[in-house]
């Protein structure tokens, strides 16, 4: 099945291209069947390009996806024309007061790390969805910034700031084979990392609340944690970056001045000069698949009992509901 998005989405037309299966309004509506509501809450500076990312990985599984964008209320897009972002995202207040209910939700990442997480300007209104996702969403995927905002919400586990970024692309540990997120997972794998923060095992570990590290690197640190106290996953890594993304972001912050190494592992021969390789996209498809398969598994078909305790409890003794 596609995944839904308006005909005029800047990633109806890209992803059409590339073979992926979208699905205009007109055409889901014809259809007698309850598409996965999917949310992304979209904290990115280019909104299109993260749309188009997202929106490819969830909409290359068999079932029909219905893709709902989401911005902060008050914060105002520098990258993005003002009209894409009047034309197909809903504030999160709008979402709040309408009483909508998703089966999974994407909190993206954000350039900010580093600022304190209780300096972001738009903080208040983040824990606030923290808190909608637990009685309004099914399951919550939290990524980079987003996952470790979540995880130190959540639990207290603290960000560290790195001596310099931490950037390219790292081979990842499958620390959790029997993982329902990692069916299909070689032991090992390799995942764009781009970020000045890290978050620590030890923390994690001391945390408690059931986390458990999925995927990892003694270089890089945790790269998923599942939270099932939550309904989330966090991952602090890139899966959805397109094979360029590192490129774009080591040319701006050579263009800065900021004289960035060149990303570990990337560049064929760690020239610059050549195309690099995508060697994730595979394993991206996997994890996002698994994840809309557990939801599609789990969820509720009356969408009102998303954030019912009586459910969930059902739920975790494998009671028929």
């Amino acid at each position: 099945m596609p995944i839904k998005i308006p005909n005029d989405l800047p990633a109806f037309d890209v992803l059409t291209k590339e073979g992926v299966m979208v699905m205009s309004e007109d055409q889901a509506a014809r259809q007698d069947i309850r598409p996965l509501r999917i949310g992304l809450l979209n904290l990115m500076p280019k909104k299109i390009q993260t749309e188009t990312q997202f929106a490819r990985l969830i909409g290359s599984t068999p079932l029909q996806i219905e893709l709902s964008l989401v911005r902060m209320t008050e914060h105002r897009s520098k990258h993005t024309a003002a009209e894409h972002m009047e034309s197909f995202y809903q504030t999160f207040e709008e979402i709040e007061a309408s009483g909508e209910k998703f089966d999974g939700f994407i909190i993206t990442g954000a350039p900010i790390e580093h600022l304190e997480f209780e300096e972001v300007t738009y903080w208040d209104e983040l824990t606030r969805v923290f808190e909608w996702t637990q009685s309004h969403v099914h399951a919550t995927f939290g990524v980079c910034w987003g996952g470790m905002a979540m995880i130190h919400y959540f639990h207290g586990v603290p960000k560290h700031l790195l001596p310099e970024k931490s950037f390219g692309c790292y081979p990842q540990e499958n620390l959790d084979p029997s993982s329902v997120f990692l069916n299909g997972f070689s032991d090992r794998l390799v995942v764009p990392v781009s970020r000045w923060t890290e978050m620590r095992e030890e923390d994690i570990r001391a945390a408690g609340g059931g986390l458990r590290t999925l995927l990892g690197n003694a270089d890089t640190g945790p790269c998923l944690v599942e939270d099932p106290e939550h309904r989330a996953l966090y991952v602090f890594n890139h899966f959805e970056y397109d094979s360029d993304t590192l490129k774009q972001e080591y040319e701006r912050d050579m263009t800065s001045g900021e004289g960035i190494l060149t990303p570990v592992n990337y560049f064929p021969g760690d020239d610059p000069a050549r195309k690099p390789l995508n060697r994730w996209r595979s394993h991206a498809h996997l994890l996002y698949g698994n994840w809309i398969n557990q939801i599609y598994q789990t969820t509720p078909y009356d969408p009102t009992l998303i954030g019912f305790a009586e459910y969930d409890d059902q739920l975790a003794a494998d009671v028929p509901v």
